[in-house]
């Protein structure tokens, strides 16, 4: 049976393999055990990456993926969750599947643990779920690519931090992805959702973020 270091260490360098695969710069910092393991060039950013290994359950169904780190401190060990500030991304690997996934930091942080769902629910619920497939590794660095891209079209000289992001999303994966998109709307971003094409309602933060001059 593997240790977890051992799966921690096989994550990571399973991730790092598969982030190269697709082209991208992956950086590691000198020091080790911090709060992220990797860094991804993306365009002219460096995203702070949490690699972590997730397990799958017996029935093959569910992905578990714990979110929080444990140190040995004065006091004894102490669990803490991962924040904005501390990283941008969560790379998973299973092991049972051999697939990596990417988690933005919005729907990871200040959690303790994340299920991705790799069969759908026998109560074939829809809603307030993360199917697995959503999130695989090639899909999400291509969609956030994409976004990043975007991103430093709209915002000209303007800082990264400054601008906020409109994120235009059907009604049906509005409804089965909600928690994720109420994430993203409290750190910042606007969510366009489109109901038969045509804009339908509109998620913000309840305080904007503020544009640069």
């Amino acid at each position: 049976m593997l240790s977890s270091n051992r799966k921690g260490a096989i994550a990571e360098t399973k991730i790092a393999a598969a982030a190269t695969e697709l082209g991208i710069p992956v950086l590691r910092p000198i020091v080790e055990h911090g709060r992220y393991d990797l860094g991804f060039e993306i365009g002219d950013e460096i995203l702070r990456v949490q690699c972590k290994w997730g397990g799958l359950d017996s029935e093959g169904a569910v992905i578990k993926v714990a979110l929080q780190s444990c140190c040995l401190t004065p006091a004894g060990y102490v669990r803490s969750s991962y924040t904005s500030e501390q990283i941008d991304l969560v790379a998973v690997y299973c092991g049972e599947l051999d697939r990596c996934y990417l988690l933005p930091g919005a729907l990871v942080c200040n959690r303790t643990a994340i299920y991705l769902r790799v069969a759908p629910p026998r109560n074939c619920q829809r809603a307030c779920i993360n199917l697995a497939a959503d999130f695989e590794f090639t899909g999400a660095v291509a969609q956030l690519e994409e976004r990043r891209h975007g991103m430093a079209e709209a915002r000209g000289s303007s800082p990264l931090s400054s601008t906020p992001s409109t994120t235009e999303v059907g009604s049906n994966q509005f409804r089965n992805h909600f928690g994720y998109y109420l994430e993203r709307a409290a750190a910042g971003d606007e969510i366009l959702v489109r109901r038969h094409g045509r804009p339908y309602a509109r998620l913000v933060p309840v305080q904007p973020r503020l544009v640069a001059a």
